[in-house]
C-alpha cells in the first residue's frame, strides 16, 4: 500500500500572536511554527499501517516556516520520503482550498492508494481539506476518522458521529480520509534522530502552479480580542457555602 500524509505548519499557540500592519493576518516574523496536531495523527496513522501491512509513507507539504523541521521528524519517525512543494509564498497564510489545489496538482502525477490528512486545523477549524481533495482526484473521502483497517484495494474506516456514536463504513482505494485520531499517541522522535535525518535523509522539492485559486474565503479583517476588564472573583468558605455562591451569581446574570 503506498500512503501518502499531507501536514501543514501552524503558528504556535504558546506564543504571544500579534495582527500584521493591515490587519489582515497574523505578524509572522517572529513567531515560532509547529505541524498541525491533527496532521501529527495521520502521520502515526499512516505509520501504523506501515508496520502492520508494509506499507510505504510520503509525506508532502507546503513550503512554510519551519516546514524543514517538520519532515526531517517524520522521517526520524519512520517515513520513507518526504517531499516540499514550493511555488508560493512561504510567509502568506494558504487557505483550504488553494491548498488541496497543489497537494492534487502535486498526486495527480503520483501513484498512491490512501490519502490521509489532518481532519482540520487550529487557523481555520472548517474541516474541508480532505472533501476538497477527494473531489478534485475523483476518489471517496471520508473525514472525522478515528480507524483505519487497510487491505489491498478497500479500506474500512471507522467515524466519529453525533451523539458519541461510531459510523463504519469501506471505501475502494484509492481515498482520502480525514484523521481525527490516530489507534495511538503519535510517536516521539528524539532530537538525535532528527539530526541524524537532517544528515542522511532528503527533502524532494517539486514545484507547482496555482491554475485557478479564485473560489477563496478572504480574509478581511482580524481583530484581537477587547479586554472588557473583568476578572477572576475568588470564592472562599465551605463546599456548602461556596456552591450557594456560585447559585446566587448565576441567578444575578440571568443564567436560571
Amino acid at each position: 500500500m503506498r500512503i501518502v500524509v499531507a501536514m501543514r505548519q501552524l503558528a504556535d499557540l504558546v506564543e504571544e500572536l500579534e495582527v500584521n500592519d493591515e490587519g489582515t493576518d497574523i505578524d509572522r516574523e517572529f513567531v515560532k511554527f509547529v505541524s498541525n496536531e491533527w496532521d501529527e495523527a495521520a502521520l502515526e496513522e499512516a505509520l501504523t499501517l506501515k508496520d502492520e501491512l508494509g506499507a510505504t509513507v510520503t509525506v508532502v507539504a507546503l513550503d512554510e516556516p519551519d516546514v524543514d523541521q517538520t519532515l526531517y521528524a517524520a522521517l526520524a519517525k519512520g517515513a520513507d520520503r518526504v517531499v516540499k512543494l514550493t511555488g508560493n509564498d512561504p510567509d502568506t497564510w494558504v487557505r483550504s482550498r488553494e491548498r488541496a489545489q497543489r497537494l492534487a496538482s502535486f498526486l495527480a502525477g503520483e501513484s498512491f492508494d490512501l490519502l490521509l490528512t489532518g481532519v482540520q486545523a487550529a487557523d481555520d477549524l472548517d474541516g474541508q481539506l480532505a472533501g476538497i481533495l477527494g473531489s478534485l482526484l475523483e476518489v471517496p473521502h471520508a473525514a472525522v476518522v478515528v480507524g483505519v483497517e487497510g487491505s489491498d484495494s478497500k479500506v474500512r474506516v471507522i467515524q466519529e458521529m453525533g451523539g458519541g456514536l461510531l459510523g463504519v463504513s469501506e471505501l475502494d482505494l484509492p481515498a482520502v480520509l480525514g484523521i481525527q485520531a490516530a489507534k495511538q499517541t503519535p510517536r516521539y522522535a528524539p532530537i538525535s534522530r532528527i539530526r541524524q535525518a537532517m544528515q542522511t535523509g532528503e527533502i524532494s522539492e517539486h514545484e507547482v502552479e496555482l491554475s485557478d485559486a479564485s473560489a477563496q474565503v478572504k480574509v478581511r479583517r482580524l481583530y484581537p480580542p477587547e479586554s472588557t476588564g473583568a476578572g477572576a472573583t475568588m470564592l472562599k468558605g465551605s463546599p456548602k457555602e461556596v456552591a450557594a455562591e456560585i447559585i446566587e451569581i448565576i441567578k444575578s446574570k440571568g443564567l436560571v
